[in-house]
């Protein structure tokens, strides 16, 4: 009996000892678990904490402007009004909204727009173009009109990470539907959990011995934002748990816009892409809401496999691959017929050839970062919301990247040909491009790419320095004519000839002797062809002729910042300069002697809407508008007749300037009255091109002109207009004097007004201006004076030479003693004027008596 009760004693103690472990086990794993849960609800408050409204500093366009008359439809501008951000109802944070209605399409920009509320529109439609643009705030009906800039994208961080911020109803339902069917088709139905899919993954495990997926879509926002991608059953409990906190916290629309705007998609080019948003501009270059069914569903299919689709414009069948299954599934859940399935499949998939490099100017955006970062705090651009309006034009961007598509296609062809040639076996090395184009008149740049694929080097060539070669000549030939404006001798004039043949030049105790592309040589020749025909030999000679540190005083006057020196090889190009630096200096042609400073920000807005940093134009006068005319005249003829003919020969007719440059690279800077375009083409390791700028950059320029001028806001091209102070002549470019109508040849030549020739072609019969017959009494008195031979023809050959300046009160008044003694005067005045004809010219020679 006591053995019983010791027995039982015992057994109770034990029950007690196991019944404390497991209620301590119970305890500390609650504990544990309330630790853990309000650990994850203090990591999701910091998180996340922001994550439902955009953040990070914008950077946009210059705002777009449309034109009546444009081909343009509604569906086109609303396509254009989103991918700005407007919506087609007011919304909190939206920069606007717009309105379809019979008569057009009414735009109302908010007070966070680029036009701060105002600026409201409707815009009417006749057929495919607009016919009517009304300003609403007072029913003016002008010619052309600005609407909201477009976003290029979201200031990135170190880790290079790309997103576009949406709200849940600008996901359209064809998106919806197919992350649904691919993802979680119970994501509105269930708290965060899916027990029918958690039951068949574990099945799955069992027999598989491994993993299944069973995430749903909150699982994976705790993923993304909270966890790495390792696959333990520890990360996923942390899921589980994150993710019913999730769901305890946010709404289901909630939970999928940040789905939508956190999810991997792959990498474009050097950027991660992330969400929908994004995605949808890196791989179909569109809006989101633009998407159709067949897209849709292959950005959902790429969800599972990002990097395994990140190159799918290399390989179709993948993105085939991923459309197909999302499109079956969304046949299954309801959301397509089979018809549809079908419609969708027919039509491939029209994926972009780089991705984000070619939609958002990626080098263009690096260049405002750092700008941005020189100003503000990393911390500060990726949670302030700022905005950054730059001068950047979407339209010149894609026609830049079209052309360097061309051109790169066409520069690789060469390459691979004259590789060929000399190795016979191996692959080419690739050269690199450059592209700049900017407003000569306000310095905006509009159009930038720094190199043929940002994703594989984020080096901005457009930045970098090189030998300009040929491109540097007309400052040596600027400095050249400003001797006339300068009174410095010798006085210089398009019509100054030098002889090109092989020259040895002395500089410094040194020889410096160049050669002319194919060591070919003109013997004497104007300085008009010289820099036509870009003739080396005959360039130095001129900057001789002048002087090199005139040369160096002219071209840093204009704002070559190079380290050049005062030498026979700077006439040449010999001194490295940006095609940035190129640019910047040519505003002063293209601009009349007026330099205007490059610029890319407009201005930037703080998330409170203060202005907090606005540029406006910075110009100065650095050249003679005479001296810039001449320059502009003779570039003409490089382009027309000259080593940039090419251009021509590609089928660009406008009216344009333009100098091709060779050194070890190529390049090819030009401007019509409107745009001021600069083409680099080299290799990054400084090895040479070998081909002439003429034909590696002058496509790719000729190019972009021919797509730039066929867009509404640069298509009114016009003529070069010669300045105040300009005399054009015709002259016989065999004697260089003035034409007569004997002359076989006569060509237009423009001079500074004083500086022409004032000889008429003594070849084919003509003498010099002041010289005339004695005339007889006889002549005096019926009006006139015999001419004959040459005398008639001088006379008839020179129309009076144009000047495009008003003349001065004192030759005004000079023309008008002339006019009236012009007049036939009657006969009675004829024979009185006789006898006092030499007192009225002695009184003449003696001007002070």
């Amino acid at each position: 009996m006591r053995v019983r009760i010791s027995r039982g004693l015992l057994t109770s103690r034990l029950g007690l000892v196991v019944l404390g472990t497991v209620a301590a086990i119970f305890l500390t794993g609650l504990g544990f678990l309330v630790y853990r849960w309000v650990s994850y609800g203090r990591m999701i408050d910091e998180r996340l904490a922001g994550h439902t409204q955009q953040t990070t500093a914008r950077i946009y366009a210059a705002p777009a402007r449309i034109f009546n008359g444009e081909s343009m439809t509604a569906p086109q501008l609303v396509s254009a009004l989103q991918r700005s951000g407007y919506g087609p109802a007011q919304e909190d944070g939206a920069p606007g909204w717009y309105s379809i209605q019979k008569a057009g399409v009414e735009v109302h920009p908010e007070s966070t727009s680029y036009f701060a509320g105002k600026n409201a529109l409707r815009v009417s439609f006749g057929g495919s173009s607009i016919r009517q643009i009304v300003l609403l705030d007072d029913q003016s009906m002008p010619d052309s009109a600005e609407i909201e800039p477009e976003l290029l994208t979201n200031i990135f961080d170190s880790s290079r990470e790309k997103r576009r911020h949406v709200q849940f109803d600008d996901v359209p339902p064809v998106l919806l539907h197919a992350v649904l069917s691919a993802e979680d088709k119970r994501f509105f139905e269930h708290g965060g959990l899916d027990f029918i899919r958690i039951f068949g993954a574990m099945l799955a495990d069992v027999r598989g011995n491994r993993l299944e997926g069973a995430s749903t879509l909150t699982m994976q926002v705790a993923r993304s934002f909270f966890f790495t991608t390792e696959r333990t059953w520890s990360r996923k409990l942390a899921e589980t748990m994150v993710a019913l906190e999730l769901e305890r916290r946010f709404s289901k629309q909630q939970i999928f816009e940040l789905y939508a705007n956190e999810i991997y998609l792959g990498n474009r080019g050097s950027f991660a892409i992330h969400g929908f948003a994004e995605g949808s501009l890196a791989y179909f270059n569109k809006d989101i809401r633009s998407l159709t069914p067949a897209e849709a569903a292959f950005l959902a299919g790429i969800i599972r496999a990002p990097n395994r689709y990140s190159s799918a414009e290399r390989y179709p069948e993948r993105a085939a691959e991923a459309r197909d299954r999302v499109l079956k599934q969304m046949v299954e859940n309801g959301y397509l017929t089979e018809q549809q399935e079908a419609d969708a499949k027919r039509v491939p998939l029209k994926i972009v050839s780089g991705g984000t490099e070619n939609s958002d100017a990626p080098s263009f955006v690096d260049m405002v970062a750092d700008h941005l970062l020189d100003r503000f705090s990393q911390a500060d651009l990726l949670s302030g919301s700022f905005r950054v309006y730059t001068t950047l034009d979407p339209q010149l961007e894609r026609a830049a990247g079209d052309a360097l598509a061309i051109g790169v296609a066409n520069l690789d062809q060469q390459l691979a040909r004259r590789y060929a040639k000399w190795k016979k076996a191996g692959q080419f090395a690739q050269a690199q491009v450059a592209f700049l184009a900017l407003d000569p008149h306000t310095g905006e740049i509009r159009a930038l790419i720094g190199g043929r694929n940002y994703g594989e080097s984020q080096l901005n060539h457009a930045l970098a320095k090189r030998q300009p070669g040929s491109v540097f000549k007309p400052f040596v030939y600027a400095a050249a004519f400003d001797n006339a404006v300068e009174n410095i001798s010798p006085v210089v004039t398009p019509m100054t000839t030098v002889v090109d043949e092989p020259t040895t030049f002395d500089y410094d105790n040194q020889e410096y002797t160049p050669n002319n592309y194919g060591e070919e040589f003109r013997g004497p020749v104007t300085l008009r062809d010289a820099l036509t025909f870009s003739l080396n030999v005959a360039t130095v000679k001129v900057a001789e002729l002048v002087g090199y540190n005139r040369v160096v005083q002219v071209a840093r006057q204009m704002g070559v910042e190079a380290n050049i020196q005062p030498t026979p090889a700077l006439a040449l190009g010999a001194y490295e300069m940006t095609p940035l630096e190129v640019a910047g200096a040519y505003t002063a042609f293209a601009n009349g002697g007026t330099r205007v400073e490059p610029m890319f920000i407009d201005r930037v807005i703080g998330n409170n809407g203060a202005e907090l940093e606005h540029n406006s134009v910075v110009s100065r006068k650095v050249l003679d508008p005479r001296v810039a005319y001449q320059v502009t005249s003779i570039l003409e003829d490089v382009i027309d007749r000259g080593t940039g003919a090419s251009v021509r020969a590609r089928g660009f007719t406008g009216p344009a300037a333009g100098k091709t440059g060779t050194s070890r690279d190529g390049w090819f800077a030009g401007y019509t009255s409107n745009l001021l375009c600069i083409v680099w083409v080299g290799f990054d390791d400084n090895r040479d091109l070998d081909l002439t700028g003429a034909s590696s950059a002058g496509p790719i320029w000729a190019e972009f002109m021919k797509r730039a001028t066929a867009l509404p806001g640069y298509s009114n091209l016009t003529d070069f207009s010669p300045p105040d102070g300009i005399t054009t002549v015709e002259i016989d470019p065999e004697t260089m004097m003035l034409a007569t109508p004997s002359c076989p040849m006569k060509r237009e030549e423009v001079f500074i007004t004083g500086t022409e020739p004032t000889e008429y072609c003594d070849k084919h019969g003509g003498k010099l201006l002041s010289e005339t017959p004695p005339v007889s009494w006889i002549g005096r008195l019926f009006g006139g004076q015999p001419k004959s031979g040459a005398d008639a023809q001088a006379d008839a050959a020179a129309p009076a030479p144009k000047k495009s300046q008003a003349p001065s009160s004192e030759t005004a008044d000079q023309s008008s003693d002339d006019a009236s003694q012009g007049k036939k005067p009657r006969l009675l005045q004829r024979i009185f004027g006789i006898f006092g004809a030499g007192k009225r010219d002695q009184d003449q020679d003696n001007p002070q008596k």
